[in-house]
């Protein structure tokens, strides 16, 4: 049986953030992950987690000026510094919230940058978040997402961050794996599943077109959900969708499409 997350930066936005843990402890989430922690101290997020008993199972590095359109910057080479500082403040809040992985967003490709020098940026950059994490017993994941949400993004598809954690050779580095992200640039969603369980360590989900709840577009959830049953997938999947109206309306399709 599918295990399911709510993203808290998509889900009941309805209510302020720190407001999102009851709301979902209330629409029977056991657990919960978001983009970013970094605007509350880590102890009143922990304290919402404690009090509405839930799960935090993942949240993103920081990522550069989000609010100016920044979507990481690991691949950055003037920016190594900040990167590096950054992974530090993940740790940080990973350890205060109980968290075991980190999503490392790669970044935008810098314009007018050598494409070899990006590369090598990014994989030192995450050989160095890599190490930082062992050390802390974390897992680092790198999320391919589709170019049409967000032009320029560095890293699209499985087979590109499956290259680059070969070259980076960490045995605590995954891929995570967004179902919506991977629908828009490749599909081959249940073959692909598969063929990289063992190096896909978080799931993600959202429908195609308009980034909704499951069953509102072309991808046939109750069967993977069952896929993903079948070939063993034991590991949480954040329900990181737009709701088409409001969070709790769309919220059937937990009934619909898994049995």
């Amino acid at each position: 049986m599918p295990k399911f997350a709510a993203n808290l930066t998509m889900l009941f936005n309805e209510v302020p953030f720190l407001d999102r843990f009851e709301a979902a402890t209330r629409a029977g989430f056991e657990a919960v992950e978001f983009l970013f922690p970094y605007a509350w101290p880590a102890d009143q997020i922990k304290e919402r987690l404690e009090r509405h008993r839930l799960t935090l199972v993942l949240h993103n590095l920081p990522p550069g000026d989000w609010e100016a359109g920044e979507r990481g910057i690991a691949c950055h080479p003037d920016r190594i510094a900040e990167f590096r500082a950054g992974v530090g403040r993940g740790i940080a809040y990973a350890q205060a919230l109980g968290v075991g992985q980190l999503n490392c967003l790669a970044g935008k490709t810098p314009a007018g940058v050598d494409s070899g020098l990006v590369r090598r940026t990014l994989v030192d950059n995450l050989r160095f978040a890599a190490a930082a994490f062992k050390s802390a017993g974390l897992k680092l994941l790198i999320e391919p997402i589709n170019f049409y949400d967000i032009p320029g993004f560095y890293l699209n598809r499985t087979q590109q961050a499956l290259d680059l954690l070969d070259e980076v050779g960490a045995d605590n580095a995954f891929v995570q794996y967004d179902l919506y992200h991977a629908q828009r640039m490749e599909g081959e969603l249940a073959a692909t599943l598969e063929k990289h369980l063992p190096r896909i360590a978080h799931i993600q989900l959202a429908d195609n077109p308009g980034r909704h709840e499951p069953g509102t577009g072309e991808i046939n959830y109750a069967f993977l959900f069952r896929h993903l049953d079948r070939i063993g997938y034991a590991g949480w999947i954040g329900c990181e969708y737009k709701p088409a109206t409001t969070t709790e309306a769309g919220l059937q399709w937990r009934q619909q499409l898994v049995r």
